[in-house]
């Protein structure tokens, strides 16, 4: 999940608004970011927040907003990188304690910060979870209909998939009648940008038209705008489906970054997510 998810993130980041780039789209190699100085190959804030919101899923606990911010701060101060919207970048650099940034939050966007992060929390064994837990995060830093919506979906179809609650043909359908109001299964056209139900829409609906991980990435890519986040999203949940075929270039596997929380660190965590699936 974790390493699928962060070889969308990778990959997307070189294409991020920049549809120059687009005759580039070949899934050879990883480009470098348009604007920041990161390594072709290094993922960015949607694969570390959620890093973040396994490992406090992984911690166990109650599952309040001061163990998902001291988790988030965590997971970027160990490993500072850039990629963040710059409100969120400088508390995050500013802040010295879950329990300050907290306070320091205006949880207002409808942005898709909540949705990038929400995959992981697929592995929760019933529905209600699910909405619950999303909820919950969605609501530190994204606390708008849009930003939660767009997280439960994401959650919500991994899990649909994890747990084989019906074939992908039906997960639309599923999502429709536990998050209503927005059209999951809606072919999504145009530029994507960094709204949280666009965002969501674009991926969800790539990963219910195409049959194969490589395919995805090249569609997602190919919508423009927030492609790293909406490829993030759409390999993460697409990890999960057995009806996917996992056809990803090894030039894309064996080039993403390898530092100390990289491939490895990656795998370690998706084997203990998997281990939470009940009956998996």
């Amino acid at each position: 999940m974790l390493l699928e998810l962060a070889i969308g993130d990778a990959y997307g980041a070189g294409f991020e608004f920049a549809p120059e780039r687009a005759a580039q789209n070949t899934l050879e190699r990883y480009l470098p970011h348009p604007r920041y100085a990161s390594a072709p190959g290094s993922y960015t804030d949607d694969t570390q927040m959620s890093l973040a919101i396994a490992e406090a899923l992984l911690a166990g606990g109650a599952w309040e907003p001061q163990l998902l911010a001291d988790h988030m701060l965590s997971a970027f101060r160990r490993d500072v990188r850039e990629g963040y919207a710059e409100g969120f970048y400088r508390l995050l650099m500013g802040c010295a304690s879950g329990g300050e940034l907290l306070a320091a939050l205006r949880p207002t966007s409808d942005k898709n910060g909540a949705a990038m992060r929400a995959c992981p929390l697929g592995v929760l064994p019933d529905v209600a979870a699910v909405l619950a837990y999303s909820r919950t995060q969605a609501a530190v830093t994204h606390d708008t209909p849009g930003g939660i919506a767009s997280a439960q979906a994401v959650a919500l179809l991994a899990h649909y998939f994890l747990y084989r609650r019906g074939p992908r043909a039906q997960a639309a359908a599923f999502l429709d009648a536990h998050v209503p109001g927005y059209g999951w299964g809606q072919p999504w056209a145009g530029v994507v940008s960094t709204n949280g139900v666009e965002t969501a829409r674009a991926a969800i609906g790539v990963v219910l038209s195409r049959e194969s991980m490589s395919a995805m990435l090249r569609a997602c890519v190919a919508l423009t705008g927030d492609t790293d986040t909406v490829a993030a999203i759409a390999l993460g949940v697409a990890s999960c489906c057995e009806e996917v075929t996992r056809d990803l270039p090894a030039p894309l596997l064996d080039g993403l970054e390898q530092g100390p929380y990289g491939r490895a660190y990656l795998e370690q965590i998706d084997r203990r997510l998997l281990a939470m699936v009940v009956g998996g």
